[in-house]
């Protein structure tokens, strides 16, 4: 009889992450739920295949469905190259970026450190500590640390709010340490009295974020965009943070930096 419950007890894991029941998984993944409780158990070792199907059902990340099959005694399927090795990836991903100009847009890992930006992104910058701008730039401590963006945003305990509930959502969806790590930080950030306000009302569609520069205030509202069909580790955990302009006054100002 079958008796290693690594696999077993990683794949309980991630269903208990999920918030599922062994049946509502074993009818996601098409097992018998008889069957997913003796592979969770230990006591049946799953093939490949079903270790796949249950990491589909579970909407694991790429990087973690190869640590599943490793865990299960089979080889990972999953593809990971990094981004500064494959010319070809960076190309799309920068063209990506530079058609959202003249707004700023960057390209960020799983940790939310900067792989990329576009021409939009320095001028924004220009008043942020130099340590911070040192490899690997991570985008949520550029925008949090009292001597990075933070001293510039008008709203930023709302901005603050916000970023710290995305990266705890991350956390809770993938488990992984680093995040919860970062998480910590940030938090342990001060605000600047002048600048604490509630968080955004409910009834807003998105939250802002106010950027003082020399001249003005820029309105920002932000999506992020991920590849809807990757095959390959990196670029899966690859997002694009874009920037729109809330107004036609910061469209005008954002268009006239990219001018000067």
């Amino acid at each position: 009889m079958y008796h290693d419950q690594q696999i077993g007890m990683q794949l309980r894991d991630w269903r208990r992450r999920r918030r599922l029941s062994q049946l509502d998984l074993a009818l996601e993944a098409e097992l018998s739920a008889r069957h997913l409780s003796f592979v969770e158990s230990g006591r049946s070792r799953p093939s490949r295949d079903t270790i796949l199907r249950l990491a589909t059902a579970l909407d694991v990340p790429l990087r973690s469905r190869n640590a599943l099959l490793l865990a299960g005694g089979y080889a990972p399927v999953f593809p990971e190259r990094l981004l500064e090795t494959t010319e070809e990836t960076r190309a799309v991903v920068q063209q990506v970026l530079d058609c959202h100009l003249p707004f700023p847009s960057l390209a960020i890992d799983r940790h939310w450190n900067l792989v990329a930006n576009n021409a939009a992104v320095p001028p924004l910058l220009s008043e942020v500590a130099p340590f911070l701008l040192q490899a690997p730039v991570n985008v949520l401590r550029l925008s949090l640390h009292p001597q990075g963006l933070a001293p510039r945003i008008g709203n930023l305990a709302e901005w603050k709010h916000h970023l710290v509930a995305r990266l705890q959502h991350q956390f809770a969806q993938s488990g992984d340490p680093v995040l919860k790590q970062l998480r910590e930080e940030l938090k342990g950030y001060p605000a600047p009295a002048s600048r604490t306000v509630a968080p955004a009302p409910a009834s807003l569609i998105a939250t802002p974020l106010k950027l003082e520069t020399a001249a003005d205030t820029l309105d920002l509202l932000s999506t992020t965009t991920v590849f809807g069909t990757p095959v390959e580790v990196t670029l899966s955990e690859l997002a694009i943070e874009t920037f729109f302009p809330a107004n036609a006054s910061t469209s005008d100002r954002l268009r006239a930096l990219q001018v000067a």
